[in-house]
């Protein structure tokens, strides 16, 4: 234990005498020492004093699903530095191989006493009712990104979903694709439902409401999953392909071109994200970008503003995508066989 303490003192840079007097409350400690040495003892891992167990540490759990799918990571880097300019200290928790889940994360978590968390394409109702039900009990601030399911009673941060659908396949009618396929993530996750919603409606107003089933498909969030899903749809006729990831739209340009076709003279293809580095595949993913950045402000904002005390609406907030014009689509083939032309980046 005096090791442990040891290295609580160089971790919060004071004396080890400073730590014991943290540690049996006594007087004359400064503010701002105490909160270094109660900061230090959540991140060693030992034990806060009785009389600082109802404080709040100024740590804040980043959940996300994996690390796989870049935007994630782009969530984390901005949230991370937003959090970090008000003092709080942000910890990563991602599900591992090995077994680790959001329910091992967040019972950590309410051991350390954290003083909230971001949930970035999950959510805590994924862990399971016992989890939701101890942060509800602690009153623990809470904000999702994207969230998988229909959670609500926690500050909600989303990109607009349908607006996505409509601007991409408006851009692929555009350019004359009449037979447009979707491939979403799991059935169930809410931001796949509200991307469903928006294409069942565009089907609608075409009259062609019955081709739903056959255009539409549903993956994992991975290459594999794309590669595995993408062929059906165009072997239901789609000439082009929205994808509810970027994730998923290289998995389906990869097997379409194992499949003999080139994308996208024979087959377009559409992503989602804007992840890094979009530009250079080959060829450059045309896709609908999320506002990372502006997205993550908000989150650390809500949270921030919970932390403190203010109530905030339950309204969940959207953000507008930008469709962002690559060369992964052009004009539709006329026949099996016809050549179309080839793309360029613009933003619209």
């Amino acid at each position: 234990m005096t090791k442990k303490l040891d290295e609580v003192a160089r971790f919060a840079g004071v004396s080890a005498v400073t730590v014991s007097r943290v540690l049996r409350n006594r007087p004359g400690v400064a503010r701002e020492t105490r909160e270094a040495v109660l900061t230090a003892l959540d991140v060693m891992g030992v034990e806060r004093p009785s009389a600082f167990r109802s404080d709040r540490a100024p740590l804040v759990g980043l959940v996300v699903p994996d690390l796989q799918n870049p935007v994630f990571p782009g969530f984390c880097e901005v949230l991370a530095g937003a959090l970090s300019k008000q003092g709080l200290m942000p910890v990563l928790c991602t599900r591992t191989a090995d077994g680790v889940s959001e329910a091992n994360y967040i019972e950590m978590l309410l051991r350390q006493n954290v003083a909230g968390i971001v949930f970035v394409g999950a959510s805590y109702a994924d862990a399971g009712p016992e989890q939701g039900r101890a942060l509800r009990e602690r009153e623990v601030p809470v904000v999702l990104i994207n969230a998988a399911d229909g959670h609500r009673g926690s500050a909600l941060i989303s990109v607009d979903d349908e607006a996505a659908v409509e601007q991409a396949v408006a851009h692929l009618e555009a350019l004359g694709h009449e037979r447009i396929g979707l491939l979403l993530g799991p059935a169930g996750h809410v931001p796949s439902v509200h991307k469903l919603d928006a294409f069942a409606r565009h089907l609608r107003r075409r009259g062609r409401e019955g081709e739903l089933s056959r255009l539409v498909a549903h993956a994992m969030f991975s290459m594999d999953g794309g590669a595995a899903a993408a062929p059906r749809l165009v072997e239901a006729g789609a000439s082009a392909v929205v994808c509810a990831s970027d994730a998923l739209a290289l998995g389906a340009i990869r097997r379409l071109r194992r499949e003999g076709l080139v994308v996208p003279r024979d087959v377009s293809v559409v992503g989602f994200d804007d992840s890094p580095y979009m530009i250079a595949t080959d060829p450059p993913l045309t896709t609908v970008r999320q506002p990372v950045a502006a997205m993550a402000a908000a989150a650390a904002k809500a949270l921030v503003e919970q932390i403190e005390g203010r109530r905030l609406p339950v309204e969940e907030v959207l953000f507008e995508p930008e469709l962002i014009v690559r060369g992964s689509t052009c004009t539709a083939p006329a026949t099996v066989a016809a050549r179309g032309g080839g793309g360029h980046e613009t933003g619209s």
